[in-house]
């Protein structure tokens, strides 16, 4: 059965504009076709078209499936945009596929895209979410100063990632499975000195991801993946 992204399902039983052309005139559905609904919030809705024109299609919900998300706690990642976006994308889709709960686009000192559009970075999001047939979109903001976003309240594990010497535990080693968790990711300049003697000021605590020198798009996604593994239920 096809998925749809419809959020505001509880409010409006009418399918959202751009999910219309492809359900009428690529899939060719029609009044009476059973479709599946994803709100993004949670929940899963067998819906039936109910009346269709070439640019409106009504619905009418039979059944609500509330779905549990895979993991346990609420898993934000704050991350510096790489300046090529196509790799800022390829992380979006693939971390949505894996499961998380935020996104949070960083402006550090050494950020190479101090802009970013996130209209496209959205409909990413809603593509993953429905290829990969999660009920749940993650939350997307827009970008956020480093030290606004640090100073923010946070409750659950805070954690850094950067490639200054130091002693630095595995991300995996001191994970408390089931807690929230935000970790930073930071430009391919890495954190400023400063910007991670703030951050750790500030409760979170520096990890590694591993002896490989990552990619921020490759760093943020092994976080999310590692945190997601060890959240897991």
């Amino acid at each position: 059965m096809h998925l749809f992204y419809t959020p505001e399902i509880d409010t409006c039983c009418e399918m959202p504009e751009e999910e219309v052309g492809h359900c009428l005139r690529v899939l060719r559905l029609t009044v009476g076709d059973e479709v599946m609904l994803t709100d993004g919030k949670g929940n899963f809705h067998k819906a039936v078209i109910s009346a269709a024109t070439s640019k409106r299609c009504q619905l009418k919900v039979v059944e609500t499936l509330p779905q549990e998300k895979g993991w346990n706690g609420w898993l934000h990642i704050a991350m510096a945009p790489t300046k090529n976006m196509d790799r800022t994308e390829w992380f979006a889709e693939k971390a949505t596929e894996i499961g998380f709960d935020e996104l949070t686009f960083l402006n550090c000192r050494y950020s190479e895209r101090k802009v970013i559009k996130t209209e496209r970075i959205e409909k990413i999001l809603v593509s993953a979410v429905k290829q990969s047939l999660k009920a749940s979109k993650p939350v997307l903001h827009e970008m956020t100063d480093f030290g606004r976003f640090i100073a923010r309240d946070f409750e659950g594990q805070k954690f850094i990632c950067h490639c200054y010497e130091g002693e630095k535990p595995l991300l995996k080693e001191v994970i408390v499975p089931g807690q929230d968790a935000l970790i930073l990711v930071g430009p391919e300049g890495d954190f400023s000195e400063e910007e991670v003697a703030k951050a750790i000021e500030a409760g979170f605590q520096p990890v590694s991801l591993g002896k490989s020198r990552l990619r921020t798009e490759t760093a943020a996604l092994v976080a999310i993946h590692t945190l997601n593994l060890f959240n897991q239920k």
